[in-house]
């Protein structure tokens, strides 16, 4: 199955195991060396209108994805125990340059 980048972004992550809505796709992670996609990126949440910075971006290994499907893509985390073992990246908010 072939996907352009913009039917990817339409597509919402589901976690498999509790049903859990992790969001929509906003990015993608490439290997250079392979030109294979690496991973998938959820943007994080704006806190008070973007004031507040941004919540951390939720990043997906192409590892963990088990079926994608017309509408949503269904991934199974790790069994590590931890609630959320997706990696996460933060980026910073314009308030939080004063911290």
């Amino acid at each position: 199955m072939l996907l352009c980048f913009e039917e990817l972004c339409r597509k919402e992550v589901i976690e498999i195991d509790t049903g859990e809505r992790l969001g929509f796709i906003d990015d993608i992670e490439l290997d250079i060396g392979s030109g294979r996609v690496s991973s998938l990126v959820i943007y994080g949440g704006t806190r008070l209108f973007g004031l507040l910075g941004r919540e951390e971006d939720l990043v997906i290994s192409c590892g963990d994805i088990r079926v994608v499907g017309g509408d949503v893509v269904l991934v199974k985390r790790p069994d590590t125990g931890i609630k959320s073992n997706f990696t996460k990246n933060s980026r910073k908010g314009f308030l939080s340059l004063w911290k």
